[in-house]
């Protein structure tokens, strides 16, 4: 299992999560105001979703009323289980608000873990207005409420998969020899990185790949990057 490290400072809102392969995940812990704001989406949804079932099964009578009893309790308890577990952490108020539930290892949330947070809800509710769990979160360092504690979860912001950044131009041509994966990684990072670094830096990194490359060292950049081209599949 990945091994969470935590914040090296109250301070800092990034939890760290390293991989047993040794690559470290960033999370984004949420704080208590867009939590709230998720929470009262939900909430809303809820009472709107009880009303339209409750007001169809009343036709029903006494049966109706059992069972409105019955939709009252699945609705209550099992609203947020169910949408976290099934919809990767993500309550409706959640995704509104960009948010996402995972265990502290930054794996998703599963049925133990999602229960577990969800009926503590009770105790973070206590004395009155969510006291417990607003004061828990502003005390953690990762905004972690009493249900959260008890279960090893974190409700976090889902990253955007980031864009890659347009290569320079460049006809993309086959490197003369095998390459081994970091360095096919080091090619493109260069070819990536290319319109931030300066002139002088494109050149200096370039002809250090000049001979192994078999080009002139004048012609080392560009060669990088139609290799780099060729890496990526441009045509």
């Amino acid at each position: 299992m990945p091994t969470s490290l935590a914040p090296s400072a109250p301070l800092d809102n990034r939890y760290l999560v390293e991989t047993p392969e040794g690559i470290e995940l960033v999370l984004r812990p949420a704080g208590l105001l867009p939590r709230a704001i998720a929470f009262a989406i939900d909430l809303l949804l809820r009472g709107l979703i009880l009303i339209a079932l409750l007001l169809s099964l009343s036709a029903l009578g006494m049966f109706g009323f059992g069972l409105g009893a019955i939709v009252l309790f699945l609705v209550q308890w099992w609203y947020m289980v169910l949408f976290e577990v099934l919809n990767q952490g993500r309550t409706p108020g959640k995704q509104w608000m960009g948010l996402r539930v995972v265990h502290d290892d930054g794996t998703p949330v599963g049925w133990a873990a999602s229960l577990t947070r969800n009926l503590l809800r009770a105790v973070d509710l206590l004395p009155f207005g969510y006291m417990l769990g607003a004061l828990s979160c502003l005390w953690h360092p990762s905004f972690k409420r009493l249900g959260d504690l008890a279960a090893g979860t974190l409700v976090v912001y889902r990253e955007k998969p980031r864009a890659r950044p347009e290569l320079p131009s460049a006809a993309p041509a086959a490197a003369p020899f095998a390459l081994h994966t970091d360095e096919r990684q080091a090619l493109i990072a260069f070819a990536e990185r290319h319109d931030s670094l300066s002139q002088a830096r494109r050149q200096e990194l370039a002809q250090l790949l000049a001979e192994p490359l078999q080009t002139p060292p004048a012609l080392a950049e560009q060669r990088i990057l139609a290799i780099a081209s060729h890496l990526l599949g441009r045509t």
